[in-house]
């Protein structure tokens, strides 16, 4: 069986998209990842993939979003927009997707197409070639919600293909921990692509002190650096050993107190084995990387869907929800030391262990065809 994976061009869509994905490959079915501009580090995982808008520029097009829409964009901006900035920037992305997704999938004539619930174009390829769409959850919202609101704002790209709305999924996969959101779909348990790198020796056992990851965004915008300068101006006030992953380079040049180190890429879910707990810019592939290793988490409210995320993760109890700019000493003391935080993440990592793994849902999606 052949199966398009679709995904829109980040790295936080993709990368939870390729566990399946290899999982079908193993089994003997022939995998296309189709993706374009960040997306492309997919090509790290071995999975064959196609570059579908050469060119992508995800900047511009948020910019130009902004620009027309700024209420929404401020509402975008603060994380209280909902499911009306991601339609209109999702929209456009589509828009600019459909033309590359679409040829690739007349051309290649897929079986199925597995997507993610923002690439509603998937959903498109897979109504043309009258083929079987899964829409795979890959975040901490309704995908049927998500689904709705990008296809909302396709209208120009149906009339330029002759089509119309995508019917529902013929299955959709529900990756969130139930104690967290119910998600519409066939359980399965979330996994995400570590995205390559080293893991040094030293990230492999645990630390003399506990050990707190701190990450930030892969994506470029507004307060990039996420919450490593707080975290740095608190570290010295904390018994504990900060690793600031990937920090800008302004920040890496900077004297940094003797409790913080710098590393580069990382696989997180490796690392996150033998740390305490997890900093980090509120993306969904950190909340659920935090989740799966069971350790308390430090969520930063902001843009798009990060203010949503971190307060389903204070909701649950699994951490604590705060601006990056307000994260201080005594906060950070806590998410090491407060036993209910490291209790309640370890409740919801139980969760996920009990949903199938990827490969489990093979056969399934296999009986689809």
């Amino acid at each position: 069986m052949r199966i398009l994976v679709v995904s829109l061009p980040l790295i936080g869509h993709v990368f939870p998209l390729l566990p399946l994905a290899g999982a079908l490959r193993e089994a003997g079915h022939e995998v296309l990842v189709a993706t374009a501009a960040d997306g492309l580090a997919a090509t790290r995982s071995g999975l064959p993939v196609r570059d579908v808008a050469p060119g992508f520029d995800f900047g511009r097009i948020a910019r130009g979003i902004m620009l027309r829409h700024p209420l929404t964009a401020r509402a975008e901006l603060a994380g209280r927009a909902g499911t009306r900035g991601a339609g209109l920037l999702f929209g456009a992305i589509n828009d600019r997707f459909a033309d590359g997704v679409l040829a690739l999938a007349d051309e290649w004539s897929p079986d199925l197409v597995l997507h993610e619930p923002f690439a509603v174009v998937g959903a498109l390829a897979a109504a043309k070639r009258g083929v079987p769409a899964v829409r795979q959850e890959n975040n901490l919202f309704d995908g049927r919600e998500l689904a709705r609101a990008v296809t909302a704002r396709l209208e120009p790209t149906l009339r330029r293909h002759g089509l119309s709305a995508p019917p529902p999924p013929a299955a959709a996969l529900a990756v969130a921990p139930p104690s967290v959101l119910a998600q519409d779909g066939w359980p399965m348990r979330y996994e995400s692509f570590g995205g390559g790198g080293d893991l040094p020796d030293w990230l492999r056992r645990p630390g003399r002190r506990p050990r707190v990851l701190v990450s930030r965004s892969t994506i470029a915008g507004p307060g990039g650096a996420g919450p490593m300068p707080a975290v740095v101006a608190a570290a010295e006030r904390v018994d504990a050993e900060f690793v600031l992953v990937r920090p800008d380079a302004r920040l890496a040049r900077r004297s940094l107190p003797d409790n913080v180190r710098t590393v580069d890429w990382i696989p997180l879910p490796l690392a996150l084995a033998h740390s305490t707990a997890l900093v980090h810019h509120g993306g969904a592939g950190s909340v659920f990387a935090a989740l799966a290793a069971g350790v308390p988490q430090l969520v930063t409210v902001g843009a798009g869907d990060r203010r949503h995320n971190a307060e389903r993760v204070a909701a649950r109890g699994a951490g604590l929800a705060t601006r990056a700019a307000d994260i201080t000493a005594d906060q950070l003391t806590r998410l090491v030391d407060d036993p209910g935080l490291a209790e309640a993440a370890r409740q919801v990592r139980a969760e996920l262990a009990a949903m199938p793994a990827p490969a489990e849902l093979v056969p399934r999606l296999a009986a689809l065809r």
